[in-house]
């Protein structure tokens, strides 16, 4: 079973995340817990409530958190997808889930994450990390650490450091 950063801890993890691609090939497994492209979680819905494992949705560039606002009370989690690690439209959508929608469940990063991207990653809404699968997760989660203190206030305080003392 893969490892994901959580909540500032390493644990296993038991979600699979499928592409609309495997998922055409394959069809959708009966069980298990998985995470399928927004595409799919549309177009899906009968199967996806026949399944008998819990399935959350993947937002990917150019999907919009507002396509799932209805449904963020039943997810566990919402994953969200980096096809490379400069495309920042995902921290939008983190704090976007976060801010307007009150979202809080677990908001996943995944695709190209790493250890330099954490830090500012957590600050405006991820909780969960799956780190790239060529970078060393004990070292990544160091990058939830880089700074003690901050100026500008972020999702959790969005009081500025001259407010909060």
């Amino acid at each position: 079973m893969p490892a994901i950063i959580k909540d500032g801890a390493i644990i296993e993890d038991g979600w699979v995340r499928l592409t609309a691609e495997q998922i055409e090939q394959d069809g959708l497994p009966a069980d298990g817990d998985l995470i399928v492209p927004l595409s799919v979680w549309k177009s899906q819905r009968e199967a996806i409530a026949a399944r008998s494992g819990r399935t959350t949705v993947c937002l990917a560039p150019g999907d919009e958190p507002a396509e799932i606002a209805d449904d963020l009370a039943g997810l566990p989690l919402v994953a969200v997808y980096f096809p490379a690690f400069r495309d920042g439209r995902g921290y939008s959508y983190a704090r976007e889930l976060r801010t307007r929608y009150h979202y809080e469940g677990e908001i996943r990063a995944v695709g190209d994450v790493l250890r330099d991207q954490l830090f500012y990653m957590q600050r405006v809404g991820f909780n969960a990390f799956q780190i790239r699968a060529d970078r060393d997760i004990h070292d990544a989660l160091q990058g939830l650490k880089v700074f003690s203190v901050t100026y500008q206030g972020d999702v959790k305080d969005p009081r500025p450091i001259y407010r909060r003392r």
